[in-house]
């Protein structure tokens, strides 16, 4: 009932998952990641613990790979999962199940994986990797976008569209961006408008705030007198 991308970015090492789905807030129930760590999306009939243990495992040391093999071997239904999983080296890796309601799949390649099951047909995934490989110039955040794009624009979901979400980690505990569209007729589109309020507003915000290594680190002048302006006076 989804299709989503996982994905890491060569220059800066960020993670990001992007994910759409019919049923509400997806964002809320199938993407994790974890700075330095790794990145999943757990869909289809949706086992969080997939993901949790897996990036639990590979935090211990554990390579992807077997990190991904022990925790579908603890489901014993996980013939009706689907997971998408990347760690901070490697390449992507997928696991969809014999009973995931078709169409359904998985691509994978050496800095990403993309995978969707309830789809209308295979040209969701082929596009949606058509687009990841477009621009590796870009920065991650629009790579994703245009990964979710591509996938919207070929169909997505069978049944429609409901929701969506854009989540990416860097160097810090907390996120470098986390978007979400929860419920709207048109979501992936609206993520793209969220987007590009969030360039202007969040991000340099986001890149403004303390951080591990300086913690007592304080706003930008010009970060701060944007904030304080009304929502619609900030450009």
């Amino acid at each position: 009932m989804t299709f989503s991308i996982v994905a890491r970015c060569a220059r800066t090492g960020e993670l990001g998952v992007a994910v759409a789905t019919a049923v509400p807030a997806v964002g809320s129930m199938c993407p994790y990641l974890e700075a330095g760590v790794g990145a999943a999306s757990t869909q289809s009939w949706v086992n969080p613990y997939l993901a949790i243990d897996a990036l639990a495992a590979m935090r211990a040391g554990d390579p992807a790979v077997d990190a991904l093999a022990a925790a579908l071997a603890a489901d014993a239904a996980s013939a009706g999962r689907q997971i998408g999983l990347i760690g901070a080296s490697g390449p992507g890796l997928a696991f969809t199940g014999a009973d995931c309601t078709p169409w359904c799949g998985q691509l994978t390649g050496d800095d990403f994986a993309i995978q969707g099951n309830m789809l209308v047909g295979e040209a969701t995934l082929a596009s949606m990797r058509e687009a990841w490989l477009a621009d590796p110039s870009a920065d991650l955040a629009e790579r994703l976008m245009a990964a979710l794009e591509a996938g919207d624009a070929a169909g997505g979901d069978f049944r429609g569209r409901q929701s969506a979400a854009l989540r990416i980690v860097g160097t810090e505990a907390y996120a470098a961006l986390d978007l979400r569209v929860d419920e709207h007729v048109a979501p992936v589109a609206e993520l793209r408008r969220v987007l590009g309020i969030a360039r202007r507003q969040l991000l340099p915000f986001v890149q403004g705030m303390p951080r591990r290594d300086r913690p007592g680190r304080a706003l930008p002048e010009d970060v701060a007198a944007m904030l304080l302006k009304p929502p619609a006076e900030r450009g």
